[in-house]
C-alpha cells in the first residue's frame, strides 16, 4: 500500500480527552475516531490490526473444534424473560420497542439465543458435544464509558458457547477454551493470565478471567511470577485428549482478581520474592454454567437410556475491541506503538527519503515490488516531505520495520532497516534486505507456533 494513497489521519497533539496511553495512541496514530460517548469509528489502520486478531482468534477456534456462525445484534425480549434476565441484567441492556410494539434489545451476550437455536435443532446426545461461536458488536450501555475501545459502549466480541452431557464432558469443553485462549493471546505477542474470577450476571460456578499485567489496569490482580513464563500449549495440542495437564499446570499457581482474592491463602502459598500485586486489563473470560439456560429454556436432549436429558453449557469470551488497546499498553514506547508483527496493520514500512529524486524514486519502486513478491506486507512511504515526519510517522503508527533509502545510501547500493522494538539498525544492500526482513518476521507471525 502507497501512503499518498492511504487515508491515514495522524494527529500531532495528544487529544486531551485521553486518560491513558493506549487512548491517547489509538487517536494519535488515526487507528480510531470517536463519534459520540464509548462510540467509535475504526479507521483503516485501526480496523485492519482488529482484522488481524480476528483471524488469529477464528483460527484457534477452529482447531480447538468451534463452528462459527452469526446472530443478530438484536434480540427477543421474550427469550431474556424465560431465562430470568430480562429484569435483572440492569440499565446497561438498550431495551428497545418496535413498530409493532414488540420488546426487543440490543444483545449485550447471546446464551439465550444460542440456547434457542439448540433446542431447535439438537434432540439427541449423539449430537454432542458442540460448541458453536461467532464475532459480533455488541451494546453495553456503560455508565462511564472511558479509556477509548478499552470500555466502549458498542464492542466487537468473539462469544462461544458448549453444550454437553454432564458436568464432565463440559468441563471438558471449557479446557479446550482455556487452552485456545492461552495460545490465542500467546499469538497476538500478550502474557495472558488466567484468575479465578467471578461470573456476575452470566451465572455460574466456574470461571476464569484472562488478564494483562498494565498500570492502567481496571481491577487488581493478585498471582505467582512464574506464571509470567510458563509454557505455551503447542500447535499439535490434542484437544480431543487429555487437556488436564496443561489446565493444571496454569491453575496450580495461585492467580486471582481483587473481587476473588483470598489474601492469608495468597501469603501462605506464594512466597514473597515471588509475589505479584498489580493492575491488569482483562482481556477475555471463560464461564461453565451447567444448566443455567438450558433448564428454563427447556433445552434437552435423548440421553443414551432413552430418556431427557439435561444438557450442561459454557459459555467464553473475548473482546477484539478491547485487544487492541491492551496490546498498546503492553507494547509501545515515549514515540508511540510497537506492534507485535501477528498483529501490525503493515510488517514492513518503506522510507523514501527523497521523493521526487528520480534515483530515490526508482529505487523505491524495485524494493517495494520485491517486498510485496517475498509475501511481505509493506506500507510504501512515497509522499513527499521531510525525512524527520517520515521517520516520527513510522514510529507512531508502530510498523515492526523500517526499510530506510536515502539517495546517499542508494548511490552506494544499500538500504538501512530499523528494528522498531529494539531500535536496532543495519545496513546491507537491497536483495539482502529483502531476505533479511523475510527471515526475521516469517517466525514472528506466530502462525505456526
Amino acid at each position: 500500500m502507497r501512503l499518498s494513497s492511504y487515508f491515514l489521519p495522524v494527529l500531532k497533539e495528544v487529544p486531551k480527552e485521553a486518560e491513558i496511553v493506549s487512548h491517547r495512541l489509538m487517536l494519535r496514530a488515526g487507528l480510531i475516531r470517536q463519534q459520540a460517548a464509548g462510540l467509535y469509528a475504526w479507521l483503516p489502520l485501526g480496523y485492519k490490526v482488529l482484522r488481524k486478531i480476528q483471524d488469529i482468534i477464528e483460527q484457534e477456534q477452529a482447531r480447538a473444534g468451534a463452528i462459527e456462525m452469526l446472530m443478530p445484534t438484536l434480540q427477543s425480549a421474550d427469550l431474556w424473560r424465560e431465562s430470568g434476565r430480562y429484569d435483572a441484567y440492569g440499565k446497561e441492556m438498550l431495551r428497545i420497542t418496535d413498530r409493532h410494539e414488540r420488546d426487543l434489545l440490543y444483545g449485550p451476550t447471546n446464551e439465550e439465543v444460542i440456547t434457542d437455536i439448540f433446542r431447535t435443532f439438537v434432540k439427541s446426545y449423539k449430537e454432542l458435544p458442540l460448541n458453536l461461536y461467532h464475532i459480533q458488536w455488541k451494546f453495553r450501555d456503560e455508565i462511564r464509558p472511558r479509556f477509548g475501545t478499552m470500555r466502549s459502549r458498542e464492542f466487537l466480541m468473539k462469544d462461544a458457547y458448549s453444550f454437553d452431557l454432564g458436568m464432565e464432558e463440559a468441563r471438558k469443553s471449557y479446557y479446550r477454551m482455556f487452552v485456545a485462549y492461552l495460545r490465542t493471546y500467546y499469538r497476538m505477542g500478550l502474557t495472558a493470565i488466567p484468575m479465578k474470577a467471578e461470573t456476575g450476571p452470566i451465572g455460574g460456578d466456574l470461571s476464569h478471567e484472562f488478564i494483562v499485567l498494565a498500570d492502567t489496569g481496571e481491577s487488581g490482580v493478585f498471582c505467582h511470577a512464574d506464571l509470567l513464563d510458563m509454557p505455551i500449549p503447542a500447535a499439535n495440542t490434542d484437544f480431543n485428549g487429555d487437556l488436564t495437564p496443561i489446565i493444571d499446570q496454569w491453575t496450580s499457581l495461585y492467580a486471582a482478581t481483587e473481587d476473588m482474592i483470598d489474601m492469608a491463602e495468597f501469603e501462605k502459598t506464594v512466597p514473597e520474592p515471588k509475589r505479584i500485586a498489580a493492575r491488569g486489563i482483562e482481556v477475555g473470560q471463560v464461564f461453565y454454567f451447567g444448566t443455567k439456560y438450558t433448564g428454563p429454556m427447556g433445552a434437552t436432549v435423548t440421553g443414551p437410556d432413552g430418556q431427557e436429558a439435561e444438557v450442561h453449557c459454557g459459555s467464553y469470551g473475548i473482546g477484539l475491541t478491547r485487544l487492541v488497546p491492551a496490546i498498546i499498553e503492553a507494547s509501545h514506547d515515549d514515540d508511540g506503538i510497537v506492534w507485535p508483527v501477528s498483529v501490525a496493520p503493515f510488517e514492513v514500512m518503506l522510507l523514501n527519503l527523497k521523493s521526487g529524486d528520480a534515483e530515490c524514486d526508482a529505487a523505491c519502486e524495485d524494493l517495494y515490488g520485491k517486498l510485496k513478491a517475498a509475501g511481505l506486507d509493506v506500507l510504501y512511504d512515497d509522499r513527499e516531505g521531510g525525512a524527520g515526519a517520515k521517520f516520527a510517522t513510522a514510529d507512531l503508527i508502530g510498523v515492526p520495520y523500517q526499510l530506510i533509502a536515502g539517495p546517499r545510501g542508494i548511490k552506494a547500493g544499500e538500504v538501512e532497516i530499523k528494528n522498531r522494538k529494539t531500535g536496532a539498525r543495519d545496513t546491507m544492500g537491497f536483495d539482502a534486505a529483502i531476505a533479511f526482513l523475510k527471515a526475521a518476521i516469517e517466525p514472528e507471525r506466530r502462525d505456526k507456533v
